[in-house]
């Protein structure tokens, strides 16, 4: 399976992603720093850091939500489309192994990008906090490392929950099918409601993330059998 990764790695050209990513992490920077300057300390934007660093997850979770999308489509869906994945399945693998690589390589590829991004963010914040003060105090060592542990494992999660586009991308071939139920599942993870958010909690994410595993799993279980149309 790691040798199917690493062929697919070779064969697309992700230079578009990676550079995407650059481009998203700055600008997703940029986003939290204004916030923080335009209220000003009369009225701080976050109440302490444990608020900040999640609200940063939160942002890079459900924008890199988006980014999977394009990659399942350039990957899997557009394959489909163009009937280029015949000349795919014509290699003496297995169809089911040749579409679970491309998305495991979606998958490490948003988890590592999420995971760099929100980890580049919060330390840019904690470093321009030691000197503006956007929240008081410094840091407790205990605070960041529960908080540093919630948002690995609901980065994790959330890359499993990057995958259940493809599910309804495969339904009809559809690239923008794809991409439109990605930006719901973004907005929904990242949406607050009197104070509860599905991306702030640590179970409800896991169980979504492990759904979106087997979701996308579903969408082509069926893939040795059936014909290319």
């Amino acid at each position: 399976m790691l040798r199917l990764i690493r062929l697919e790695m070779k064969k697309q050209k992700l230079a578009w992603f990676y550079r995407g990513a650059v481009i998203a992490t700055i600008l997703m920077a940029g986003f939290i720093f204004l916030i923080v300057f335009t209220e000003g300390k009369g009225d701080p934007a976050f109440g302490s850091f444990a608020d900040a660093l999640s609200t940063v997850g939160l942002l890079c979770r459900a924008v890199f939500i988006v980014f999977a999308s394009v990659l399942l489509s350039k990957l899997i869906i557009e394959e489909y489309r163009n009937k280029t994945i015949s000349i795919l399945f014509t290699y003496p693998v297995e169809r089911k192994k040749l579409i679970m690589a491309k998305m495991l390589l979606v998958l490490a590829l948003t988890f590592g990008a999420m995971l760099i991004s929100t980890f580049i963010i919060c330390t840019s914040f904690l470093a321009l906090n030691s000197h503006f003060q956007f929240v008081s105090g410094k840091p407790e060592a205990g605070v960041l490392l529960h908080t540093g542990i919630q948002l690995l494992i609901q980065t994790l999660s959330a890359a499993g929950l990057s995958l259940i586009p493809l599910f309804f991308g495969m339904r009809k071939k559809s690239v923008p099918t794809t991409i439109v139920s990605s930006i719901l599942i973004g907005g929904l993870i990242s949406s607050n409601n009197q104070g509860f958010s599905l991306g702030a909690n640590i179970t409800v994410p896991l169980i979504l993330g492990v759904i979106g595993i087997l979701v996308a799993y579903l969408s082509f279980r069926n893939v040795d059998k059936n014909d290319i149309h």
